[in-house]
Formats: C-alpha cells, structure tokens, sequence
C-alpha cells in the first residue's frame, strides 16, 4: 500500500480494567506520536462490550462496527462480565464478532520473557523465551461457536472445520512471520488421530515447500503442551488450529509472567485489532492496580502493523520504540506493576515507559 502518514485509530476500551489498560496505551502512543513526529495518530473512542450490551442491549453498536471499519487499526481494552449475559445464558463476545465480520483469521500472540519478571520455570533467563503463537481464528473447533447441537439431553456435538484456504492462509502466514524472526516453524496438530489435523498438516507441508530456507518441524499438541514447559527456548512461531492456539497460548503466558504481559493482535488482510490477552477483570477494574503492558505492547504491535503495511519505517521503529521502553522500565524494576511483585500502579507504569519513550534514541 502506498505511504501515508496520517492513520484514524478506532479505540474500544470495552470493560472492567479494559479502561484502566487502554487510557496507559493510548498515553503511550502520543508519547510516541510526539517524539517521532512524522506521523499523526487520530484516536476516536468508541463504545463496545458489557456494560454497553447492558445500556443499550447491543454489545457492538453499528456505529462502532462501522468506526471499526473505516478505522486504520483497532486498539482494544477488553470486553465482557461474568455477571452479564445474553438471554440464553452465554457470555458476550464481541471480539469473536470482530474477527468473524473482519476476516481477522490470524491470531498472533507473541510470548517473550523480559528482564526483570520471573518465569516459574527454574533455570529460565529474560530472552530464553522469545516466541510466537500464531493461531488460525475463524474456523477449526470454533468454527461451530453457537451452532452445537444437544440430542436428547443425552449427546452433544461440535464440529471441528478445516479448509485449505483457512489451512493455507495461516501456513502462508507463519512462514512470512518467521522470516524476520529465527526462521523456524512449528506446525502443532493431532494429525496421528484426525483426519482434519491430518489434512491441516499436509497442507501446511505444502506451503512449507515454498519456503526452502525456513526451518519446519512438527509436534502433537499433547507432546507441544509438554515441550513449551521443559525447553521453551527451542522454539520460534507455532502455528495450529483455532482451539489449540487458545489453548497453548494461556499455557505460554503463564510462563512469562501471567497474562498482564500477553499482548495480541488479530490479523486479516485487510484489517487488524490488537489488544491484551488478558480478560476484564471486574474484581480489580477502577482500582488502579492493573498491568497496562500487555495493552501497551499490543499498541506496539499495531504501530509495527501499519507500518509494514502502508510501507512507513517511522511507524515501525514507534513499534520498537514501545518495546524497548517496555524492557528498559522492567529491567531498572523501580516501577513493576503489582502483578509482578512490584507496588506501581496502572497510571504510574504507563508514565514511567512514557518517559522512557522521551528519552530512549531512534
């Protein structure tokens, strides 16, 4: 896409600490925004989630599905309550929403130890664990979300969906990442038992032949849960089905220091939101003692996005401008968030990497 320099933001805060994280990223992308000075962020808020499902009795108003399209990215808070529920009992998604109306069929979840927080894995250094879980979003077992079927009260079914396109994509995806990363690819399936991993797997092998220079191996994902714990260091980006992408990425969280250091995007080819992996936390929200990286990082991952997609360098090194701020402010440890240890909270991490962020060369 050709260059440009001036990018509309969509902001959905969402619920519960959502608000508390996304107010410490967008703090951070002005930072960024002022320091840099070649590009012009416009922000807009925009409702969406729970407590707008509550008010309002739609959890993803027209008008900010549309904001949300019109948008050059999407930076998302969180979504949700446990307490506030459709009519039939589940629980509101309209993240899931998102990436089914945008296509978003790439979740990518980076998961890297930084100085300054521990593992709970012995003998593990900030730097051993530096990869990324690319999961395919809008099919596999997810792909029947709400369309389950209960025989009798006796039996219940789901139907896990593979298709080459969702299978190729994905694969396509995986290489291109891990081009400008260690260059390895792990294809995590159950392809011993299922004809749908199977097919997942000989599909990945076929786009893997188009990337000769790129290491690929393959793992079961029961042996994958086992692996990320006992030599985490030995891998670059995983790529899997939907469910089990859910599943290994919570797992890989908590071997970097819990989900308050999860950062996410959900990737399509045309449009893209980024958030924190963690949920909303109501028990927490407003009291100010929520982790903002996550969010943080995620808003570095978007200015990453869109900087290799509308071909602006400035917009990438704002992308690596976060992320080393993020490292230097953990690495001193004079202001850790309270979920690792420390006594910050939510406002005082955002303006610590925030001065960083002045301070830091590009």
């Amino acid at each position: 896409m050709p260059n440009k320099s001036n990018f509309h933001i969509a902001v959905l805060p969402g619920d519960g600490i959502g608000i508390d994280v996304t107010e410490e990223a967008v703090r951070v992308l002005r930072a960024v925004e002022q320091r840099l000075g070649s590009f012009t962020l416009k922000m807009t808020n925009h409702e969406s989630g729970a407590i707008c499902y509550q008010r309002t009795g739609n959890d993803l108003p027209r008008e900010t599905l549309n904001a949300c399209r019109q948008a050059d990215a999407v930076l998302l808070g969180a979504m949700g309550h446990p307490d506030i529920r459709k009519p039939d009992g589940t629980e509101l998604t309209p993240q899931v929403t998102l990436r089914v109306v945008f296509d978003l069929y790439a979740g990518v979840r980076p998961c890297k130890l930084y100085p300054g927080v521990r593992s709970p894995l012995a003998n593990i250094k900030p730097g051993d664990i530096d990869l990324v879980i690319l999961r395919e979003q809008t099919e596999g077992l997810f792909a029947s979300q709400m369309g389950g079927i209960v025989l009798g009260d006796q039996v219940a079914t789901d139907t896990l969906v593979m298709t080459r396109k969702g299978s190729e994509r994905i694969s396509e995806f995986a290489f291109q990442l891990a081009q400008s990363r260690r260059q390895k690819v792990t294809c995590v399936d159950k392809a011993n038992i299922f004809k749908s991993y199977a097919f997942f797997r000989r599909v990945f092998d076929e786009v893997a032949a188009k990337h000769p220079t790129i290491a690929k191996q393959h793992t079961y994902i029961d042996a994958q849960a086992l692996f990320l714990v006992q030599k985490p260091q030995q891998f670059d980006v995983l790529v899997t089905e939907n469910m089990f992408g859910d599943i290994l990425s919570d797992l890989a969280a908590g071997l970097i220091g819990g989900m308050g250091m999860a950062p996410s995007g959900d990737i399509g080819d045309h449009h893209a939101v980024f958030q924190p992996a963690h949920g909303t936390a109501p028990d927490i929200a407003g009291k100010g003692i929520a982790n903002p990286i996550a969010a943080i990082l995620s808003a570095g991952m978007m200015l990453d996005w869109l900087g290799r997609r509308h071909q602006n360098a400035d917009l990438v090194a704002g992308g690596r401008l976060i992320e080393c701020a993020v490292t230097e402010v953990l690495e001193e440890g004079k202001s850790m968030p309270v979920d690792q240890g420390g006594a910050a909270t939510t406002q005082t991490v955002g303006l610590a990497i925030t001065a960083r962020i002045e301070k830091l060369p590009f």
